[in-house]
């Protein structure tokens, strides 16, 4: 084939994406702004809000994987046009994913004391155990806010999800102002403060996305064709959702563990890596948006049995992904020494940070092409075998190479990153072998590639 045919698909694949990157890239901003009006704070303040989000970076991936399980699902009866399938998954799927916000809002706050088994600064664990706990609670309107999303994205409408967001998103901003310095006579709460920002905006997010799905008539008519009695529809979404949760789980897991890591070198360490992490995950929302529309794309070629279409699809998505990687990794190396004074003003930790930013140059491609691989993988149901590839990658590989290196070789927080880097490059390795193995000779049996 052509160039051209490959790029004649970006238009599409840019009108689905996009939103979903504006979206994810909002959520991030609010992180963002969090690191950073805590940061004016002080580095020990910062790096409260990096180790408290550890176990709930651990809860989100978990419940973010269940909802994932409904994209691809709706995307395949979205192509069949199974109005009252399609409701059916929606209504399934939002009851699951609020059940398992419930679970894991709970989960979290009866695992607060291991953060003080951490081996972290004590100060740092002090300020950090009652943001946690807010934003632990803010976890059951996120899923609920999750499960409209995915239903709506399978059905390609990305922007009232994207719209949600950055409403909710600006009103975080807003209110971590009010509750992080004390203005306009609130209560001066610091880290805490950003919590509380956090568990409001998330519900004003899960209001709005509500009011669209029952105001706007071409997502309204899925509720109204919802059937009463539907076959293996939770079965299936939790066979797709449990290891999708897996995947998540052990990639977020790998981070994790470099916040604790990084937290075993210090302070200023910790403080760095959690600014190298912020940036890293700003670029790697713009991958999770075109890894959806890898999904929602195959899902629906997939509902169609064409499959010489599915893989020019996915080959337009791939070109794009390179175009945009080696855009971000560029960025990251011309401005890794100016892009930390964003967050703070301590020389020390800027360099720490810089040091990781030159190596988080070097995983974009290998970061953004995972993303979207395992969202290919997502949209054909194959699930289980990437979620094994995702446990040796990270914490078979990844995470052993990140402990010798900052510990016992003495590379300090750029070990870390190496091991992340590392763990990252083989897992798009395996996905890709995985993918082009599928595709190679597909079999239909009952509209699954196994």
């Amino acid at each position: 084939m052509a160039l051209k045919d490959y790029t004649r698909e970006f238009s599409t694949n840019l009108k689905i994406a996009v939103p979903i990157m504006v979206g994810q890239i909002a959520h991030l901003l609010v992180a963002l702004a969090d690191n950073v009006m805590v940061g004016k704070l002080g580095k020990a303040q910062l790096a409260a809000v990096s180790l408290g989000n550890t176990l709930i970076f651990i809860a989100l991936s978990i419940g973010i994987g269940f909802s994932f399980a409904i994209t691809p699902l709706v995307s395949e009866a979205d192509a069949k046009k199974d109005i009252g399938r399609i409701g059916s998954i929606f209504k399934q799927g939002f009851i699951l994913c609020t059940i398992i916000g419930v679970l894991l809002t709970f989960v979290v706050l009866f695992c607060e004391p291991i953060l003080s088994m951490l081996d972290q600064p004590k100060e740092v664990v002090e300020l950090a155990i009652p943001y946690m706990r807010w934003v632990a609670l803010s976890l059951i309107p996120l899923m609920m806010f999750q499960a409209i999303k995915q239903f709506i994205d399978g059905l390609s409408k990305t922007v009232y999800s994207m719209t949600a967001s950055i409403i909710a998103n600006l009103i975080n901003v807003f209110l971590n102002f009010l509750f992080i310095y004390g203005e306009f006579g609130f209560p001066r709460l610091e880290v805490e403060g950003a919590g509380i920002g956090t568990f409001i905006s998330r519900i004003v997010m899960v209001l709005i996305v509500l009011a669209f799905l029952l105001t706007k008539k071409e997502l309204k008519q899925y509720l109204v064709f919802v059937k009463v009695k539907s076959t293996g529809i939770t079965t299936k979404l939790l066979n797709l959702g449990f290891p999708t949760a897996l995947q998540m789980f052990f990639e977020v897991g790998l981070f994790t563990a470099a916040i604790i890591l990084s937290g075993l070198l210090g302070t200023s360490s910790q403080a760095a890596n959690q600014i190298a992490l912020n940036l890293s995950a700003l670029t790697f929302m713009v991958g999770v948006g075109l890894g959806v529309t890898a999904t929602i794309r195959v899902g629906n070629q997939k509902g169609l049995n064409q499959f010489d279409e599915l893989k020019r699809i996915v080959k337009s998505i791939f070109l794009l992904t390179l175009i945009v990687e080696l855009f971000f990794a560029l960025c990251f190396i011309l401005f890794r020494n100016q892009l930390p004074y964003l967050y703070i003003d301590d020389w020390e930790v800027v360099q720490l940070a810089a040091g990781a930013l030159l190596i988080a140059a070097f995983f974009q491609l290998s970061d953004g092409f995972q993303v979207v691989m395992l969202g290919a993988l997502r949209g054909l149901q194959d699930v289980w075998i990437p979620s094994l590839i995702c446990f040796v990658s990270y914490w078979v590989i990844g995470l052993p190479i990140s402990y010798v290196l900052s510990k016992y070789i003495d590379l300090g927080l750029q070990g870390i990153w190496i091991g992340l880097l590392t763990g990252l490059t083989l897992s798009f390795g395996l996905m890709y072998y995985r993918y082009k193995y599928l595709l190679a000779s597909p079999r239909d049996e009952d509209n699954v590639i196994l």
